[in-house]
């Protein structure tokens, strides 16, 4: 099956990318979650849409994506959420939550889809949050959540 990437897809590729998939893959995963759009003749023009956004997002150049790494790792960015007894937090810390803390922190805009969150956090504490940059370049964000 033939598609069209409208969002990031780790292992797969970037919006805009024409990837070819197993239909069930597609079918039941992809295409429901609003991930990929059907390839179709017509489609050029999506992917010319979607490329252009892309591209005004993104950063441009490998010493740029450095020198934002640069910024937002020396950042510490802390983080208030309602937490309960025991520091457990009501709900978890979401990656438009850090991209958030970030811009209050005075770092740079960051794109919330570039925010890698491994395990999802949910109590009080510090923790170490990566964010892709460029293909090359992976920020870590030093990231203190404290209950309220």
């Amino acid at each position: 099956m033939k598609l069209i990437l409208t969002h990031e897809v780790n292992g797969l590729g970037a919006p805009g990318d024409v990837v070819e998939v197993k239909n069930g893959y597609g079918r039941n995963y992809l295409l429901p979650r609003g991930f990929a759009i059907r390839w179709t003749r017509g489609g050029q023009k999506q992917i010319d849409l979607i490329q252009r956004a892309r591209s005004a997002r993104d950063i441009r150049t490998l010493d740029e994506a450095k020198q934002v790494a640069g910024r937002v790792s020396a950042l510490n960015v802390r983080l208030k959420q309602r937490a309960g007894e025991g520091g457990r937090l009501f709900g978890s810390v979401t990656p438009a939550d850090i991209a958030d803390a970030v811009k209050v922190a005075g770092g740079p805009e960051l794109d919330k889809r570039r925010i890698e969150v491994k395990n999802p956090i949910k109590s009080v504490g510090a923790y170490k949050v990566q964010v892709r940059l460029h293909p090359e370049v992976v920020a870590t964000i030093n990231l203190d959540v404290a209950g309220v």
